[in-house]
């Protein structure tokens, strides 16, 4: 079997593993026994779980790009942030053990090295954020309007931790679907009225 093919099966049969069983599914020993690759093989194929969990988490990232790109562009801006919003939380709810993974990755990931594949994939995400928010704020300068761009990317990637958990569930007001929304629309507003002044 070829190395590419190999690898495609691990990053499979490991995907699998996190969706059935959840994040602490995903150990050497448990993809090797499931695979039935040895744990010097696995290593061979991606030096370290680190860098196994790095592409699990770009095929994460590329997937909801994916889904991103769906939403069909309108004359209104607000509906489109609004609906990839909506498309982010679905696929967070859908995707909870592999959305965790992602968001595990990041929060730890302090001396982490990001592949620029990875890095790329997560710079797509943002052009396709800055897509609409460049038509609702179309005088914001630019180096400001990515910055605004990154910052509500990663509210909402904070925020998306709490959808992949129960925390939110004894807050009886709080409903998982609409709280990005709520924060998408308040940012959103904000930007509008400090381009304004």
């Amino acid at each position: 079997m070829e190395k590419d093919d190999i690898q495609k099966r691990l990053l499979n049969i490991g995907r699998q593993l996190v969706q059935e069983k959840g994040t602490d599914a995903l150990t050497v020993r448990k993809l090797s026994e499931a695979s039935g690759c040895s744990v010097g093989a696995i290593y061979n194929q991606f030096n370290n779980m680190d860098k196994f969990i790095m592409y699990q988490n770009y095929m994460t990232l590329k997937t909801l790009s994916k889904n991103l790109a769906q939403v069909e562009r309108s004359d209104d801006p607000y509906a489109d942030m609004n609906n990839m919003v909506q498309i982010f939380v679905e696929y967070v709810l859908k995707n909870k053990n592999l959305w965790y993974l992602l968001y595990r990755f990041h929060l730890h990931g302090e001396k982490q090295e990001f592949a620029f594949f990875y890095l790329r994939q997560v710079v797509k995400i943002l052009r396709q954020i800055n897509a609409p928010i460049s038509e609702i704020v179309p005088d914001m300068e630019r180096p400001e309007r990515v910055l605004s761009t990154q910052v509500l990317w990663l509210t909402l990637f904070a925020l998306s931790a709490f959808l992949t958990n129960n925390v939110l569930d004894s807050l009886a007001k709080v409903n998982k679907r609409s709280i990005c929304q709520i924060l998408l629309n308040t940012y959103i507003a904000g930007l509008t009225v400090l381009e304004q002044k």
